[in-house]
């Protein structure tokens, strides 16, 4: 039966994979796509390897790089709350929770919300503003399934709740990532991740800021309210490869390297490499490098890709029954200031 059941959702994962390739980015429709915020990274450990652990990640950090890794978490509860100084002084907040649930499976559930701060209004006939503010509220919430089929093969899906909000506009949408993780493919250590995200409907705004005044040439009928059709926007859908090695040199040294192959279809393709170095289960140093090698060249001459390389350390530390961790992750940023981000994770 477990037989079974992994090749199907092998079987699965393959075929959208094949529907991920086949929907790959072109230069033209490149930046069009909605949601953006879907794609912003959180958790300052995989951020500080580069975004490459979504081989080796597990328990609430896996929802967002892979929702299989959920299923391996150790400890029966496992919650981490991340902030990240995004750029542009954009802020984000992200939370989430895994919890077992016996021979059913592992249940996540997660919330991520972007702090754009006050905005002045401006319109047409104000171009330099009106004098008010308004803020969006971009929000995702998200609820995860993940199941560990054997000791090497874990499943996992997550289904978002996309909304976002800005003055009297809305628009929300569902997104689904699906993922799988294997371990120890034909050698100790070697595991092997992909994850389809971000699949569903467009995101299409509507409200009262789409009404506009107008009236009949003859007059007759004086002015009334117009509704102008917002046209949706796609999710930025993208399939991830991923290749990991960890290994232990001894009771107190280890080393886990990483790579993900990112194909993008709004974006060109992105390539993200990272290695974490653990001491005694206790201290962690962190480093990774991401790039666009495609991108186009800025005025400058140079690739206008905004992210390459990050740092990171973390402690972990038990007290009693309670797992707990403390990570760090700084992402340099081309043309703005870098990102810091904390992440405070408990397991017990």
């Amino acid at each position: 039966m477990n037989n079974k059941v992994t090749r199907t959702a092998v079987c699965l994962v393959l075929l959208a994979c094949i529907a991920s390739f086949a929907t790959a980015a072109n230069k033209d429709r490149i930046g069009t796509a909605g949601a953006q915020e879907l794609l912003i990274p959180v958790g300052a450990r995989s951020i500080a390897m580069g975004g490459s652990s979504m081989v080796f990640a597990t328990g609430a950090e896996a929802i967002y790089w892979n929702p299989a890794g959920l299923g391996r978490m150790t400890s029966s509860v496992d919650a981490m709350l991340s902030s990240m100084n995004y750029i542009a002084d954009i802020g984000i907040i992200y939370g989430a929770v895994g919890v077992k649930a016996g021979d059913f499976g592992t249940l996540g559930f997660s919330i991520k919300s972007v702090n754009f701060g006050s905005i002045p209004v401006t319109t047409t006939s104000f171009p330099d503003g009106t004098g008010e503010q308004y803020s969006p509220v971009y929000i995702t919430m998200g609820v995860t399934y993940s199941k560990a089929l054997t000791d090497r093969i874990a499943i996992g899906v997550t289904a978002n709740l996309v909304s976002e909000r800005i003055l009297e506009l809305s628009a929300s949408t569902v997104a689904l990532n699906f993922g799988i993780q294997y371990q120890n493919l034909g050698l100790q250590g070697l595991n092997l991740g992909i994850a389809v995200k971000n699949i569903g409907a467009g995101l299409q705004f509507n409200g009262s800021n789409l009404l506009y005044p107008a009236a009949a040439s003859s007059g007759l009928r004086g002015t009334q309210q117009y509704a102008i059709q917002a046209a949706a926007a796609d999710l930025p859908s993208c399939i991830e490869i991923g290749i990991g090695y960890a290994r232990k040199f001894d009771e107190k040294n280890g080393l886990s390297i990483g790579g993900v192959f990112r194909n993008n279809n709004y974006q060109d393709d992105e390539y993200n490499l990272g290695a974490e170095y653990a001491f005694n289960d206790l201290l962690f140093v962190r480093g990774g490098y991401t790039f666009e090698p495609q991108s186009v060249k800025d005025i400058a001459g140079q690739n206008s890709y905004p992210f390459d390389y990050t740092l990171g350390a973390g402690i972990h530390y038990p007290v009693g029954d309670l797992d707990l961790s403390v990570d760090y992750a700084y992402q340099h940023v081309k043309y703005f200031s870098g990102n810091n981000v904390f992440t405070l994770r408990l397991g017990f």
